[in-house]
C-alpha cells in the first residue's frame, strides 16, 4: 500500500519535479480540472471530500518514507485546486488566475493555515492547503465578481 500512496501522493509523478514541485502538482491538477470540466459543483465538492480523505491517508504513509510535510507530497495542491476553482465560472483566465492565488496562498500560508501544519497523521499536510484554497476561492470569487464580472457586462452590451 505504501507504493499507493507515494504514486498517489506524487501525483503520479509530479511531485518527483526538481523545480517546485508544488507548483508542478498544482498546474497538473488545473489542467485536469479544465479538461473534465464542465463538472456541477456538487460533483466536485462530493470529489473534493473523496480525495481529501484519500490524501489524509496516504501523507501519512509517504511522511513515514518521506518524513514530515514532504515536498514530493503534491496530492494536497490537487485538492486544493478542486477548492479554489469551485463555482466559479469555467473560463481560461478565471481558472489561471485562481492557480495564482492558490499558489500564493499555499505559499504565504496566512492563519489558521500556518498553525493546521501541526496536525498530526497526514490532517495537517492536507489541511493547509485546503485552508489556503479557501482563500484563493474566496479571493477569485470577489475578482470574478468585480473586475471580470464588469468586462463582461461590458463586452456583452
Amino acid at each position: 500500500m505504501n507504493g499507493v500512496a507515494k504514486l498517489l501522493g506524487s501525483m503520479l509523478g509530479c511531485g518527483f519535479s526538481p523545480l517546485a514541485p508544488g507548483t508542478v502538482g498544482s498546474f497538473a491538477a488545473l489542467v485536469i480540472l479544465w479538461l473534465l470540466s464542465p463538472i456541477s459543483s456538487t460533483t466536485l465538492i462530493g470529489l473534493i471530500i473523496l480525495f481529501y480523505a484519500v490524501g489524509v491517508w496516504a501523507a501519512a504513509q509517504c511522511e513515514k518514507s518521506w518524513g514530515h510535510d514532504p515536498g514530493r507530497f503534491v496530492w494536497d495542491e490537487g485538492v486544493g485546486m478542486m477548492i479554489t476553482i469551485l463555482a466559479v465560472p469555467r473560463h481560461f483566465i478565471i481558472y489561471l488566475v485562481g492557480f495564482f492565488l492558490f499558489r500564493l496562498f499555499d505559499i504565504i500560508k496566512p492563519w489558521p493555515a500556518d498553525r493546521s501544519q501541526r496536525l498530526a497523521g497526514g490532517w495537517g499536510v492536507m489541511t493547509d492547503d485546503v485552508i489556503a484554497a479557501i482563500y484563493a476561492n474566496i479571493g477569485l470569487q470577489i475578482l470574478f465578481r468585480i473586475v471580470f464580472h464588469s468586462i463582461w457586462i461590458k463586452n456583452a452590451g
